[in-house]
């Protein structure tokens, strides 16, 4: 089982590297109101879903590929919601019309990809936004600091892997900017955390207390699934010094003549 799989079955909603902290800094910087149409990527269990709908937003499509967070995110689609349906799809792949959205973001997908999936992704989003005045964003994981030997970054990526059980391959914060720019974005806005899913600060932070103690009560109940979080946990403290989080606000770069 994935890690972000075993982690949501033991309790855990908020699965993203900098945390919820660093998703909502990521929504207050795409400025999302009561006139944007919300195109969310990799929509997962709904953690970000809700944040964004509290915004107000005219019209909100939720993205997934897997069946659990499909069913997961449908259940926020009841009465009074308005214009907000979850969709099963490949994020590189959504079969939206051009220009159906005004913001899109995606968290924690980008990181576990090759790099023509990240391309292709990044396009997808690009052709989903309405125009010049559109908003992209991405909070993903990062390695740091830009120009860290490549071998590290290599092996970074390997443990994270190797643990997770997905393949990894975070970027430099230069890396995600890089990227953003050769899909024909430039980045307006960028803030880097810490990468502390699994510390006690900030699964308090992310869950509540009662939601922390409760994943804490099922993992020593679970002597598998608790063998596979402390090894993450110790990837994560063996790489702290060059893991970290990032989320990315950018604009549609202007079209030449």
């Amino acid at each position: 089982m994935p890690g972000h799989w075993l982690l949501a079955r033991l309790g855990k909603r908020v699965l993203r590297p900098g945390g919820v902290e660093l998703t909502r800094w990521m929504l207050d910087a795409l400025r999302v109101g009561p006139g944007d149409r919300v195109v969310e990527l990799a929509g997962g269990l709904g953690a970000t879903a809700r944040l964004t709908l509290a915004r107000g937003p005219a019209a909100y499509t939720a993205v997934d590929r897997d069946p659990a967070a499909v069913a997961a995110l449908s259940a926020l689609t009841g009465p009074g919601r308005g214009r907000v349906r979850a969709v099963g799809v490949d994020a590189a792949r959504t079969g939206l019309p051009d220009g159906t959205a005004t913001v899109v973001h995606g968290e924690a997908m980008l990181s576990m990809q090759p790099e023509p999936a990240e391309r292709r992704v990044v396009a997808e989003a690009r052709r989903l936004l309405a125009d010049s005045c559109g908003r992209y964003a991405l909070h993903e994981l990062c390695v740091l600091p830009d120009g860290l030997d490549p071998a590290l970054a290599e092996r970074i990526g390997a443990d994270l892997s190797g643990a997770l059980r997905v393949g990894a391959r975070p970027l430099t914060p230069s890396g995600w900017s890089g990227l953003l720019a050769a899909e024909g974005f430039t980045v307006t806005d960028r803030r880097i955390a810490p990468m502390a899913l699994l510390e006690a600060r900030r699964l308090v932070a992310d869950e509540g207390l009662a939601g922390a103690l409760g994943i804490a009560g099922r993992a020593l109940r679970d002597p598998a699934a608790l063998r596979r979080v402390l090894r993450m946990r110790r990837v994560f403290c063996r790489h702290r010094a060059h893991l970290g989080a990032i989320a990315l606000v950018a604009r549609p770069a202007p079209t030449r003549p």
